[in-house]
C-alpha cells in the first residue's frame, strides 16, 4: 500500500508540472497576435461524428471536456474504488479525519460563494466552483519539499483529494445535470447492469468492460447527464479483487492510464480551457461578487473548512492524525487544498457553458488561476515554516 501511495506521489509530482507547463503555454498562445487565431481555429475544429444514425455536432474542445475526460473520471473511479476496499479509506477510523476535512473543504467554500453572491441569481450556480482541489499541483507543490514531508501528511493529502473527487462528482450528478432523455437513462441502466454481471462472474478481460463502458458513455452523453460520469461508473464496476493467480483487473487498468492521465488528458485539458485572452479584461470585474465568492471559497474557505472540521473530529477523539504529522503542518497542506484549477473549471463550463455566458466563464476562470496561484504559493511557504528543516520523522518502510 505504501509503494503505491510513494507511485502515485511521484505521477503527481511530475504531472503537477506537465500541467503548469500546459497552463502558462495555453496563457501565452492566447494573448501572443501570431498565435491567438491559430489557438480558437484549433479548437472550434469541427467534428462531427454519426453512431447508430444519430449526428453528433461537436468541436474539438467539446470532444476534450466530454471524451477524452471520461477518462480521468475513469481513473478517479478506480482510484476511490482502491481507496474504500484496501486502502486508506479501508478503516472507518482511518478514513474520517480525511473524510471530515473534505467536507469541511466542499461546505465552508460554498457557503462563502453563496453568502457572497446571494443577491445574484445568474452567479449564485457557480456555488460549486470553489470546493474543488486539484491533486496534480497540490501534490506537484508539496513534492518540492522532498523528504521534508512525513509519508503521513502525503497520504492524507491523496485521500482528501480522492474523496474531494468523489464529493465532486456527486455535485456534479445531482445539481448539474439538465433535462433528462429517459429511453437513454434505461440504456445506460442498463449498460451498467452489464457491467455489475461481467464484475460478479469475474471476467477478467479489460476489452469487455471497456466496450461496455463506451456504450455506457453513450447512453449518459444522450440522457443529460454529463457524459464523463459514465467513466466513475465504469471505474467502480471494475473488478479489484482476482481470482487466485491472476492480476487485478482494476489495478492493472489503473497502471494502464495513470500515464495518459497524467501527462496528455489533463494537460490537454489544461491548455485547451486555460487559454484566456488578457486584451479587454476590465480589471474592475475582478473585483465582482462572482470573482470573489470564487477567491474567498478557496484561499480562505478552503483551508478552514478543512481545518475546522478535521480539528473538530480529533477533539472528539473519533479520529487522530496520521503518524509523524501535527496540526500545524496539517493546516499547511490545507491552504494547498485551495488549488482547484482543473476541477474548478470543469465545474465552471458545467455552470455557465452557454454562449451568452462567456464573460462569466472568463472572469471565473481569471479568478480561479489567479487564487490557484495564490494558493500554491501561500501553500508552499507555510509548509515551509511547519515542517522539519531536517525529517524526524519515522524512515518510510522500505519498497
Amino acid at each position: 500500500m505504501m509503494r503505491l501511495l510513494r507511485r502515485l506521489a511521484r505521477l503527481d509530482a511530475a504531472a503537477g508540472m506537465t500541467l503548469i507547463a500546459a497552463t502558462l503555454l495555453a496563457l501565452l498562445m492566447a494573448n501572443i497576435p501570431l498565435t491567438a487565431m491559430g489557438y480558437d481555429k484549433v479548437l472550434t475544429t469541427p467534428l462531427d461524428v454519426t453512431v447508430g444514425g444519430i449526428n453528433f455536432h461537436a468541436t474539438l474542445l467539446h470532444a476534450i471536456n466530454d471524451g477524452l475526460m471520461t477518462l480521468f473520471f475513469l481513473m478517479v473511479g478506480l482510484e476511490v474504488k482502491r481507496e474504500l476496499m484496501v486502502g486508506a479509506l479501508a478503516s472507518r477510523r482511518q478514513a474520517l479525519l480525511p473524510v471530515a476535512a473534505a467536507l469541511g473543504g466542499m461546505v465552508v467554500p460554498a457557503l462563502i460563494y453563496l453568502a457572497i453572491n446571494a443577491a445574484d441569481v445568474h452567479t449564485r450556480v457557480g456555488w460549486a466552483i470553489p470546493t474543488a482541489t486539484d491533486i496534480a499541483f497540490a501534490v506537484g507543490i508539496l513534492a518540492l519539499l522532498g523528504k521534508r514531508v512525513p509519508l503521513g501528511l502525503k497520504v492524507f493529502l491523496l485521500a482528501l483529494a480522492i474523496i474531494d473527487d468523489l464529493g465532486a462528482i456527486l455535485v456534479i450528478a445531482f445539481f448539474y445535470t439538465q433535462q433528462l432523455n429517459g429511453l437513454a437513462l434505461l440504456g445506460a441502466a442498463l449498460s451498467a447492469l452489464v457491467l455489475a454481471y461481467l464484475n460478479w462472474r469475474q471476467v477478467m478481460n479489460s476489452p469487455a468492460y471497456l466496450s461496455v463502458g463506451a456504450v455506457l458513455w453513450l447512453c449518459v452523453l444522450l440522457s443529460g447527464v454529463h457524459a464523463t460520469l459514465a467513466g466513475v461508473v465504469v471505474g467502480f464496476l471494475i473488478p479489484l479483487r482476482a481470482p487466485a493467480g491472476q492480476p487485478s483487473l482494476a489495478t492493472a487498468l489503473e497502471h494502464r492510464l495513470s500515464g495518459w492521465v497524467a501527462f496528455l488528458i489533463i494537460p490537454l485539458f489544461a491548455f485547451a480551457n486555460a487559454g484566456i485572452a488578457l486584451q479587454g479584461v476590465d480589471a474592475g470585474q475582478m473585483l465582482s461578487p462572482l470573482t470573489v465568492g470564487i477567491a474567498a471559497g478557496l484561499l480562505i474557505g478552503k483551508p478552514l473548512g478543512i481545518m475546522v472540521f478535521s480539528g473538530g473530529v480529533i477533539a472528539l477523539g473519533l479520529a487522530k492524525l496520521p503518524a509523524g504529522v501535527n496540526f500545524r503542518q496539517l493546516s499547511a497542506v490545507s491552504v494547498l487544498c485551495g488549488i482547484g484549477f482543473t476541477m474548478s473549471i470543469f465545474i465552471t463550463l458545467l455552470s455557465f457553458g452557454g454562449e451568452a455566458d462567456a464573460a462569466t466563464v472568463l472572469y471565473a476562470k481569471l479568478a480561479i488561476l489567479t487564487s490557484s496561484l495564490a494558493a500554491g504559493v501561500f501553500g508552499f511557504i507555510a509548509l515551509r515554516i511547519a515542517l522539519p528543516a531536517i525529517s524526524a520523522h519515522t524512515p518510510a518502510p522500505r519498497e
